[in-house]
Parts: structure tokens; C-alpha cells; sequence
């Protein structure tokens, strides 16, 4: 009988990827502060990779300690720029801001995806997408931001590549998955070699 899959998090991007590959799973967010998980990680100098598996482990973990028979999915997300490690913009203004800091520049988001079955982590896989922006006219950025709306505000980088978000950008190399921020492939194929899901 295959294994229930419990997606931690309520991210409407990854539910939406696991729905098309035809998966069947339940969605429950993990409660963890991740600002509050992230700080000593950077303090200890652990770079934007190793916080994106940090946090997602802690997702996975949480949930899994609640449904212990289940195997729980658990993904983050980050923003590398430079040293920066950037977080969610809070308004249109931030968003406007974000936009004009990633503007003409390379920056990297950094996926991870962990699994984990009675309260413990029994895989973790992190992709990496290396995103370089063109060089964006602030009036540009104001008329991008007014037609696609708050919805950006949802996305690290102000921008989601699905939509017109794409037209920020000069190049892109990585998976699409990544991006959206689940290592979808990867992440297919270890559900196969576990049973959960059928291969």
C-alpha cells in the first residue's frame, strides 16, 4: 500500500507542482520560526545552501514527529546575493526596492528538499539556480510591479519566473523546479526508490 506523503507547507507554488505530477498528498505547514532558525546558522557563518537544508529539515522533522507513520516532504527556499542571504519583501515598496538590488546583478536560489519518517531526516537533496537579471528601468520596475500586483509578494526575489516575472531576466541556469522551489526530479525519484509513490 503506498505510503501517505504530507506536504509541510502550505506554499500554493509547491502544492501546485506536487498536484501536477499527480502525487497524493496532505499539506500541513510546519510551525517553525524560520527567521528565529536562521540566525544562529548565520552567525555560524553556514551559507545560503546549508540554511535552505537546515530549514527544510526542521519542516519535515516537525510535522513528521506529529504523523510518524507518514512520509513528510520538506522544502525551503533562499536568496543568495553576493554574502547577502535575502528574505520575503513585506510590501510593494520593499518589492520595488528588491527589484532595483537584483537589478543588472547574478543572484542564486537555493532549493531544498528533505524527507523524513518518524521525527528523523531519511534524505536531503539542495539545487541551486543561478538567475541573472537584465538591467531594469526604475519606471519600468513601477509599471511591472502595478500590472502584476501583491502576488510578488509571495516570492523572495519580488518576481516569479512562471509569470511575467520572466521578462526581468537576460539568463537563467538551472531547473524550473528549483526555482519555484522544490527539486521536483530529484525528489520524484527518491519517492520511487522508497515505494511511496509508484516507479
Amino acid at each position: 500500500m503506498p505510503q501517505r506523503l504530507i506536504l509541510a507547507s502550505q506554499s500554493p507554488f509547491r502544492r501546485a507542482l506536487l498536484q501536477n505530477a499527480g502525487l497524493e498528498f496532505d499539506a500541513q505547514a510546519a510551525d517553525i520560526d524560520e527567521r528565529a532558525a536562521e540566525q544562529p546558522l548565520l552567525s555560524a557563518g553556514v551559507g545560503p545552501e546549508g540554511i535552505a537544508m537546515v530549514l527544510a529539515e526542521a519542516k519535515a522533522v516537525a510535522v513528521s514527529q506529529a504523523h510518524p507513520d507518514a512520509l513528510v516532504i520538506g522544502s525551503d527556499q533562499t536568496l543568495s546575493l553576493g554574502d547577502a542571504v535575502l528574505h520575503k519583501v513585506a510590501d510593494m515598496e520593499a518589492a520595488r526596492k528588491r527589484l532595483l538590488q537584483l537589478s543588472g546583478k547574478i543572484h542564486h536560489l537555493n532549493s531544498a528538499v528533505v524527507l523524513a519518517r518518524g521525527g528523523e531526516a531519511v534524505w536531503r537533496h539542495v539545487d541551486v539556480a543561478t538567475m541573472t537579471m537584465r538591467r531594469l528601468d526604475p519606471a519600468f520596475i513601477g509599471r511591472h510591479l502595478a500590472r502584476v500586483g501583491d502576488r510578488v509578494l509571495s516570492s523572495v526575489g519580488a518576481y516569479q519566473i512562471e509569470g511575467e516575472g520572466v521578462q526581468l531576466f537576460e539568463a537563467v541556469e538551472g531547473d524550473y523546479f528549483t526555482i519555484v522551489g522544490l527539486p521536483l526530479l530529484p525528489l520524484l525519484a527518491e519517492l520511487r526508490d522508497q515505494g511511496a509513490i509508484d516507479g
